[in-house]
């Protein structure tokens, strides 16, 4: 069983055009479990998953204080090995991003950036990591094709089998699902069930319905503060702050 874990205490982002994105966050997330951030656009949730695996390094940030601990180590610390930490926190934004390269490639490339030199292993890699996406039955023949010949719903998925290619400890996922078909993602929110044994998942979904559906631990953001935190059970059903009751309800966001 996966033991990581990330702890995020009294965490507060402020960007450089005077915007402060979170505000003293105290938040668990849970290991081996999908835990979800909800709440309207503009809440914090994404500046929370780009703080996570310190993307926030290449954004505009002018103050940021608190301790996010992943499996006890501060990741805000200077001597944080960046490198290792994307490689351990993965992330699929919600505009997929394929490399200038094939759709093999693509999928290889962190592999290769981390020293795999087999190309048997690589080539079994890249197909479970295209499986595992759902887009390999689509994509087999056409390997060689640049990954931006794919539709917006492909590439998301590529995207993702970058990430899981690495095997990663934790994957993060900013409205995953938004450019794909019902059918396609269905079969994402149930692999997203099956790799929690062995993953931690953090997903922000890009609807209300999405979020009750997924989760097993929720939290609800607002203007950058953490409102509510709970379990998907009680949380969605029988919320205690009447702003979180109010957003799952639909009265406003």
């Amino acid at each position: 069983m996966n033991s990581s874990k990330i702890s995020i205490q009294d965490y507060s982002l402020r960007y450089a055009d005077g915007v402060q994105a979170l505000k003293h966050i105290n938040l668990e997330i849970h290991p081996n479990a999908i835990n979800v951030l909800f709440g309207p656009a503009g809440g914090g949730k994404s500046s929370l998953l780009r703080s996570l695996n310190r993307l926030i390094d290449l954004a505009d940030a002018d103050e940021v204080e608190g301790k996010i601990l992943f499996n006890g180590v501060n990741i805000l610390d200077k001597e944080t090995d960046v490198t290792w930490l994307r490689r351990k926190i993965g992330m699929v934004f919600s505009r997929p991003i394929p490399l200038p390269k094939s759709i093999y490639d693509n999928v290889a490339f962190g592999l290769e950036v981390a020293g795999m030199k087999d190309t048997a292993t690589m080539r079994k890699t890249v197909e479970q990591a295209l499986r595992q996406a759902y887009l390999w039955e689509e994509v087999y023949d056409r390997l060689d094709d640049p990954g931006i010949s794919l539709s917006g719903g492909q590439q998301q998925r590529l995207c993702l089998a970058r990430i899981l290619a690495l095997e990663p400890e934790v994957i993060m996922l900013d409205e995953p699902t938004s450019a794909l078909d019902p059918v396609t993602t269905a079969r994402i929110e149930s692999f997203l069930e099956e790799i929690k044994e062995h993953v931690t998942v953090i997903i922000a979904p890009h609807n209300m319905s999405q979020s009750a559906r997924v989760a097993d631990h929720a939290a609800f953001f607002l203007q950058g503060e953490l409102v509510e935190v709970g379990e998907s059970s009680s949380l969605f059903l029988n919320p205690k702050e009447k702003r979180t009751q109010d957003y799952v309800e639909g009265r406003f966001g």
